[in-house]
């Protein structure tokens, strides 16, 4: 058993209970129409020479095809972000594994929501490549009702030193979406099929594919770090090595395909991937093990399908599964059947485990507890809240208080690597480490709950949205879209021993050097590594007019034992 007690360290559980129950970032598929493109994928770079032992980056040059930047959690406790270059506009970006498309608010976006950075239209950027005159619509919309709308262009995006030329890209001009922390817009990092440009232009495939297609990667991975601060990163290329220490503990999965929606107007007739989704194996509730009960088992041979999503707060899944998660927790009791919530005693020591390919993995109290109501301080809000079926038959949504460290590998079978961050020393916390952890972080939540009991609701199940005649059972060698023949597989079925695969490690921006002269004096000195400041939304050395948001401290970093950790301190400058 390998317990993930170290996702108390991950990002605050949202302690919004007025939010909306519906998970922010995941696309409307019911909006979607069905088109799929013809894509090739593959794996490892050939030409990187990789042997047995890995590659190791101490230091990663400006022309290495991996890089890793800091990622930070928005004050909304919802959002992850990362610093990106648009041209040469530096804009931030909520991470996003549920969607596709990269897209960013701009200057003729005058809303209120609009309020932020943006990328201005009246700079001429040298790199900016206009599509159709500006005439090709773009559009997003989102689970939870909001969305946005504007137009497709190409401009060179770069996050750390990988840069993709004329990555087509949205540029909003209305939106409904709010964004915080002087966030500008979404980096989607799913599959092509999911993306909208890319199923309406050609040769226009989201970021992390161009990068995999064209080979501009070590090996064609991306890897997420999680924290409930600003401390996180984001890793393309390769594996942090400050991280994963032993890539022999990371453990993998298959990514499950999805069959052509219902009533496509494709011409491919065949199964590809969709979102970066699992088989959910089981969970249990203090070791007592419970079979998931899958909504469409007829559709999903019998199989329990969890998204894997960094963009989302919580933790989601079908009233059937959740309701008996809860049941075989003392009084535990549902207290809002709109909003799925269910609370538990705030003393609770009760664990509960997610199994994906027969490996369980824990949370303890502190990861899926959302904070005591202010109304009831002895009851705790809790992770997984119910949803109403979903008719793309994904029961699970497994979202920020779960993900520690996830880390992608893209081959003709796409697969997720977890890795936990720190071996746990307990099995179970105490009820004052539980009491503790509530009140360092300040979690109450503004409510009173129900005194009368709240029965289960009884949902309608809505039609099934991909074509049952296509056969999409997992482990498929199938089309991805993320990689060529650039790369040859290091994973496969057969063996999955990471260690072929390229390391980075993010150079120390603070040293200490320690000098004993000959008479046995000591002289310690400490060095911080410059970073240039910037300004968001505004191209270096160009003029705007109005406001201005200047980064104070451009990128403030340390290290601890090789540990990366990463802050961005912006401030609003008028």
């Amino acid at each position: 058993m390998l317990p993930l007690v170290l996702l108390s360290i991950l990002a605050f559980l949202d302690g919004t209970y007025a939010s909306a129950s519906v998970p922010r970032w995941r696309p409307d598929l019911r909006k979607k129409d069905g088109k799929i493109g013809r894509r090739n994928g593959l794996l490892a770079r050939d030409s990187t020479g990789l042997n047995a032992s890995g590659i190791t980056f101490d230091l990663p040059p400006a022309q290495a095809n991996s890089t890793i930047v800091p990622v930070a959690l928005a004050s909304d406790k919802q959002t992850y972000y990362a610093l990106s270059s648009v041209g040469d506009v530096s804009l931030r970006l909520a991470l996003d594994t549920a969607s596709a498309d990269l897209w960013v608010l701009s200057s003729d976006c005058t809303s209120s929501t609009c309020n932020l950075p943006k990328y201005p239209l009246s700079f001429e950027s040298s790199t900016f490549v206009p599509v159709n005159s500006n005439a090709t619509s773009f559009s997003a919309s989102y689970a939870d009702g909001t969305g946005v709308q504007g137009f497709v262009a190409r401009e060179s995006i770069s996050i750390g030193n990988i840069s993709v030329p004329q990555q087509a890209f949205g540029l909003v001009k209305t939106s409904n979406v709010s964004l915080v922390d002087q966030v500008s817009g979404v980096l989607g990092l799913g599959f092509p099929r999911l993306s909208s440009i890319s199923n309406t232009l050609t040769n226009a495939t989201p970021f992390f594919a161009t990068l995999s297609q064209n080979g501009d990667l070590d090996y064609p991975l991306f890897g997420l770090k999680l924290t409930r601060d600003t401390g996180g990163s984001l890793t393309f290329g390769a594996i942090d090595g400050s991280v994963v220490t032993d890539r022999s503990a990371i453990e993998w999965n298959e990514v499950v395909p999805f069959a052509p929606f219902l009533g496509s107007d494709s011409d491919d007739n065949s199964s590809s991937y969709l979102q970066w989704t699992l088989v959910l194996d089981g969970f249990s509730v203090n070791g007592s093990a419970i079979n998931p009960e899958p909504t469409y088992p007829a559709q999903t041979m019998n199989a329990s399908l969890a998204l894997i999503d960094v963009g989302t707060a919580g933790i989601f899944g079908p009233y059937q599964d959740v309701a008996r998660i809860f049941s075989m927790i003392d009084s535990a009791r549902l207290v809002d059947d709109e909003a799925g919530q269910y609370v538990v005693p705030c003393d609770t020591q009760v664990t509960m485990s997610f199994n994906f390919g027969g490996q369980d993995f824990i949370l303890q109290p502190t990861d899926y507890i959302i904070g005591p109501a202010s109304g009831n301080p002895n009851l705790c809000l809790a992770w997984p809240r119910a949803l109403p079926p979903s008719s793309d038959g994904i029961d699970w949504q497994i979202g920020n208080p779960f993900l520690r460290t996830f880390w992608h590998q893209h081959q003709r079978t796409p697969i997720i690597g977890f890795y936990p961050l720190s071996n746990a020393t307990a099995l179970t916390q105490s009820p004052d480490a539980v009491a503790s952890f509530l009140a360092s972080a300040s979690l109450t939540v503004p409510t009173t709950l129900p005194n009368s009991l709240i029965q289960t609701p009884t949902l309608e199940t809505p039609a099934y949205t991909f074509n049952t005649s296509v056969s999409a059972s997992p482990g498929k060698t199938l089309k991805s879209g993320l990689a060529t023949s650039t790369y040859s597989a290091v994973l496969n079925s057969r063996g999955r021993n990471a260690t072929a695969i390229p390391t980075l490690t993010p150079s120390p921006t603070v040293e200490t050097l320690v000098v004993t002269d000959m008479s046995g004096h000591t002289l310690t000195t400490t060095s911080t590594a410059s970073a240039r400041s910037i300004t968001l939304g505004v191209p270096e050395g160009w003029q705007s007019n109005g406001a201005a948001r200047v980064c104070d401290g451009a990128l403030h970093a340390h290290a601890v034992l090789g540990a990366f950790l990463g802050a961005i301190a912006c401030a609003l400058l008028l």
